[in-house]
């Protein structure tokens, strides 16, 4: 069946490597990228696939429901994929209400417009909801978050996610739309906007700038590669049942120092510099509000199920993601000016 996929905020950090696979993989698809290109949306993500015959592009924000409703009839558009979000922590500590906005008003126009559309016969199209691991709130020195762990989030980020998931649960339930909802912890590779972590530091060693670690450096993450969070993505999309959820997560835990301290030891190595030289841009700033702890995904759901697993480990992953930044340095440039440094400054200035 030729598909007509609409896949929300294509032009960010993972939608740019959804959108690329899709439209590399299945030519026989049409790929429809939407994405309101927003400070960490950027088309320059996708240069290699946009002259690809089955790729088109529509710059909407989720909050407009009349221009949702065309697209969806334009395109005769017959499943979603949905990853546009407002996604980081801090900001959503500045400026909540832009995460009520997006992750849940937009989420609910994007659900009823697709309702709208598929009417006659819900069981031919997908609505495929990507979410987050923070829903699930945080954990203790042990444990994992499974798909039944209680939601329990702790942060306006967080909390707009979980509210974004009940809302595509419920209309599965009430209106049976087809739906399937993935959780997934931090992603790291290519292309990923430089307020997060890994390219946040990348960039900062690059330029001799302080490495701003929150706290005691002990909060614990799950990293999962990017390019392996597409794939998951596709097999969940192809594979996966309606109204479940699937986790994914890269079996990946790492405390912040302990991330920092390879990072800044393998940066040393391929920019050429002394051993442990960056490792003196660490800068210990002040913790954030409701910072959790520690989280871990249980991905054997995904595994047995569907037999998706990580294709390489964190050393390959993060070797891979700086080669891919001190090679594309102009790009890096591009997004670290005008509006992103003003944030940067506010967040992590005299702190």
């Amino acid at each position: 069946m030729s598909k007509k996929i609409l896949i929300t905020g294509g032009a960010g950090f993972i939608g740019s490597h959804v959108v690329r696979l899709f439209v590399t993989k299945y030519p026989e698809y049409t790929i429809i990228n939407l994405d309101a290109l927003t400070y960490a949306g950027n088309l320059e993500n996708l240069k290699d696939v946009e002259g690809a015959p089955n790729y088109l592009f529509e710059k909407i924000n989720l909050l407009d429901a009349e221009a949702l409703k065309n697209v969806f009839d334009k395109h005769d558009i017959t499943d979603v994929i949905h990853l546009a979000a407002e996604s980081h922590v801090d900001r959503s500590i500045v400026s909540p209400l832009d995460f009520v906005y997006t992750n849940v008003i937009g989420t609910v126009n994007l659900l009823h417009a697709a309702k709208t559309k598929w009417a006659a016969d819900y069981s031919k199209h997908l609505f495929y909801h990507i979410s987050t691991d923070e829903v699930y709130g945080a954990l203790g020195e042990t444990g994992f978050f499974t798909e039944t762990t209680p939601y329990h989030p702790n942060s306006p980020y967080s909390a707009s996610k979980a509210s974004s998931d009940h809302f595509v649960r419920a209309y599965a339930e009430t209106y049976h739309l087809q739906t399937v909802v993935s959780n997934c912890s931090n992603n790291y590779g290519p292309y990923h906007f430089p307020e997060k972590l890994i390219p946040l530091f990348i960039n900062n060693i690059i330029n001799k700038k302080p490495l701003p670690v929150y706290g005691d450096g002990l909060y614990t993450r799950d990293w999962l590669f990017v390019k392996d969070h597409a794939v998951a993505i596709d097999v969940i999309f192809h594979n996966g049942k309606a109204a479940e959820t699937y986790n994914i997560g890269g079996f990946n835990e790492w405390r912040n120092i302990d991330l920092v301290k390879l990072l800044c030891k393998l940066m040393d190595e391929k920019l050429g510099r002394e051993k442990g030289e960056s490792e003196q841009l660490i800068t210990y700033v002040k913790d954030r509000p409701g910072h959790d702890r520690r989280y871990a995904i249980d991905a054997t759901k995904l595994n047995r199920e569907l037999g998706w697993k990580p294709s390489v480990t964190f050393e390959e992953g993060l070797s891979e993601t700086i080669d891919w930044y001190l090679a594309n340095t102009e790009w890096l440039q591009h997004v670290t000016s005008g509006q992103y440094q003003h944030y940067y400054n506010k967040m992590y200035t005299n702190r």
